[in-house]
C-alpha cells in the first residue's frame, strides 16, 4: 500500500481550518449574546442549515436520518405536551374511537362516543347491542353502517377470545374487524407504550413536504420508510406532534404558515 504523506497532511490541515472556523463562529454567537443582554442567558436554538460544506467546499445535503433528528427535537420543543386527540380512559374505547375516526374529525368522534358509552359502558354491553342501535348513535361520524358492524364484531371477539381485553400483539390487533395498520400502531403506542408509527393524513403530508420520505403516499410504505430513520422510542410521540403541527402550521387546505414554522429552515417544502 502506498502511503501519501503529503496528501494526508493537506487533508488534516483542511480539518483543522474547518474546526477553527466552527469554533470562531460559535464564539461570535456567544459574544453577540453577551453584548446584547449582558450574559449568555438561555441561548436561542442554533438552527442547523439544510446544507453544509464538505471538505472540498461542496454543499452536501443532510441525510434523512440527520433531518429526522432535527425535526424530532424541534417538534418536541414546540409541542411538549402533544398526545392522542381522541378521548379515552380504557383501551377498548380507543379501539372504538379510532374506528369511528376514519374520514371523521377526532373532535366529532369525542362528542359522539359520549352517548355511545353512556348507553353501552363496557365491552360486554357493546357486544350485546343491536348493530342498528349502534349505527343510530355513530351515524354522525359517517359510514355508520360499516362502522357499527365492525364495532359490534370487534367487541364480540374481545369478549369471546380475550376476556374483554384488547390484545397487545400487533398481528392480533390487525385481525380485528375494522383495524388497519394505523389503528393497530396507535393502540400499540398509546395503550401499551410500544414502538409505533401512526401514518395518518398529517403524517403522510408532512413527512413528504419535509423530505423525510420522497413522494410516497401509501400509508404502509410511508410507515416502512419512517421506521428506517425514526428512533423506535420516538415514533409514537413524533406522529402525535405531526398531527398538532399539521393542524396549526403545515395545513392542508390553506397555504402552510411557513413563516412561523419551527422547521422552516430545514424543510424541503416539497409541493409548496
Amino acid at each position: 500500500m502506498v502511503y501519501n504523506r503529503k496528501r494526508t497532511h493537506v487533508f488534516t490541515q483542511q480539518n483543522k481550518r474547518m474546526c477553527a472556523f466552527s469554533c470562531v463562529s460559535i464564539a461570535l454567537i456567544f459574544e453577540k449574546k453577551i453584548a446584547k443582554t449582558g450574559h449568555c442567558g438561555r441561548m436561542e436554538r442554533i438552527k442547523p442549515p439544510a446544507l453544509w460544506r464538505g471538505f472540498a467546499g461542496k454543499e452536501q445535503e443532510m441525510t434523512k436520518e440527520e433531518l429526522a433528528r432535527v425535526v424530532i427535537e424541534r417538534l418536541k420543543e414546540e409541542y411538549p405536551d402533544a398526545d392522542c386527540t381522541l378521548d379515552y380512559d380504557q383501551a377498548w374505547k380507543l379501539l372504538v374511537s379510532v374506528r369511528l375516526a376514519a374520514q371523521c374529525t377526532d373532535a366529532r368522534v369525542n362528542v359522539v362516543v359520549e352517548d355511545l358509552y353512556a348507553r353501552y359502558p363496557d365491552v360486554d354491553a357493546l357486544a350485546e347491542a343491536d348493530v342498528k342501535d349502534i349505527e343510530a348513535i355513530v351515524r354522525p361520524c359517517g359510514l355508520g353502517k360499516s362502522k357499527a358492524r365492525d364495532i359490534s364484531a370487534c367487541m364480540k371477539i374481545l369478549r369471546d377470545q380475550y376476556g374483554g381485553r384488547v390484545p397487545d400483539d400487533f398481528k392480533a390487533l390487525l385481525a380485528l374487524p375494522g383495524v388497519g395498520r394505523k389503528s393497530a400502531n396507535l393502540i400499540m403506542g398509546d395503550v401499551f407504550g410500544k414502538p409505533a408509527i401512526v401514518t395518518d393524513t398529517h403524517c403522510i403530508r408532512l413527512t413528504n413536504r419535509m423530505g423525510l420520505v420522497d413522494g410516497v403516499k401509501d400509508p404502509k410504505k410511508v410507515e416502512m420508510a419512517l421506521w428506517e430513520i425514526i428512533p423506535p422510542e420516538e415514533g409514537n410521540s413524533f406522529c402525535h406532534r405531526l398531527v398538532y403541527h399539521g393542524r396549526e402550521v403545515c395545513t392542508a387546505r390553506t397555504t402552510p404558515f411557513c413563516g412561523r414554522c419551527c422547521v422552516a429552515d430545514v424543510c424541503k417544502k416539497v409541493g409548496i
